[in-house]
């Protein structure tokens, strides 16, 4: 086994068959891991997704969003057997320490190659254990080693008002911000609520901003987005609501469908975010607590966050 850093793989191979992916990051949520890969070919990774989830029985979801790959993993070893355009990829293992995130990829001929070169040089990374290159007719695998990182998702509501303003903007621009900062802004939902809430500003949406943050590293980033909003915000009501982890518990699933169908109250809002355990902050007001709560139930499910119901 040979340990490889980044630049050790870029200076070793430079070969016209190696493309570095530019990104790796894993979130780990008790024995469940959240890998999000940015990869360098846009509809040609969508391979990648197919293959990962037929081959190995510890991935539990892929998808595909531009050249983002996102998968959800559970830490063990699969029974992976290999088999050309069959079960030409996947994850052998995944296993999670104090500090970083070991995962094991194997694949055949091209295959291979993304598993040890391409990953190993992306960002994110910080070693490679290389068991065996890949390429042409060869198995390739190795571990990539990457920091141990958290989820963190903040819903954001009403923020303007009728006359100027719009959250999903406003929103997006706290994340942009927060990413020069040098924290990893992940993503942005738009969840539309129900349409024919009588306070609406217009549109009547919610945002729910997603981060992978370093452990330690929560607060001070739910600090610094309300400190932004205050800033920005043009409405006497704005609030957030805060959900750490990967899955969604299913009462915050139901209430985020709820608000997207009727009217809901501050106070029911507040009831089920003690009892799923997410965390209200009024950053001007209490009336946004509905619609960041809402986009927080809602982020995970992009096509269901963004339907009107009439």
């Amino acid at each position: 086994m040979e340990i490889l850093t980044p630049r050790d793989l870029k200076d070793k191979f430079q070969d016209p068959w190696v493309a570095p992916y530019q990104k790796v990051l894993t979130m780990v949520d008790n024995d469940l891991v959240e890998i999000v890969e940015y990869h360098p070919c846009i509809s040609g990774s969508q391979w990648m997704i197919y293959q990962y989830q037929n081959s190995s029985d510890i991935v539990l979801g892929a998808k595909r969003d531009g050249n983002r790959h996102t998968f959800l993993v559970k830490a063990g070893k699969s029974n992976l057997s290999l088999k050309p355009s069959l079960h030409a990829a996947g994850i052998e293992e995944v296993s999670v320490g104090d500090d970083e995130v070991k995962v094991v990829h194997a694949g055949l001929a091209g295959a291979g190659v993304g598993a040890a070169m391409c990953r190993g040089m992306a960002e994110g990374v910080k070693r490679v254990e290389l068991h065996d290159v890949g390429g042409g007719s060869k198995v390739g695998r190795a571990t990539v080693v990457t920091p141990r990182m958290e989820k963190l998702v903040i819903g954001i509501d009403d923020t303007d008002t009728k006359d100027e303003g719009a959250t999903w903007t406003l929103a997006h621009n706290v994340g942009a911000e927060l990413a020069r900062q040098g924290y990893e802004y992940l993503d942005h939902i738009t969840v539309q609520l129900y349409p024919h809430n009588p306070n609406k500003t217009q549109n009547c949406v919610g945002i729910a901003l997603v981060f992978a943050v370093k452990p330690g590293e929560k607060d001070e980033v739910i600090q610094k987005v309300v400190e932004l909003l205050k800033k920005g915000t043009l409405s006497d009501k704005t609030a957030i609501a805060v959900l750490e982890g990967i899955n969604v518990p299913e009462k915050l699933r139901s209430y985020g469908e709820a608000a997207k169908k009727s009217m809901l109250t501050v106070e029911e809002a507040e009831k089920v975010a003690e009892e799923v355990g997410v965390e209200l902050v009024e950053v001007t007001g209490s009336q946004g607590k509905i619609g960041a709560l809402a986009a927080l139930g809602m982020y995970n499910d992009i096509e269901e966050a963004v339907k009107v119901y009439y």
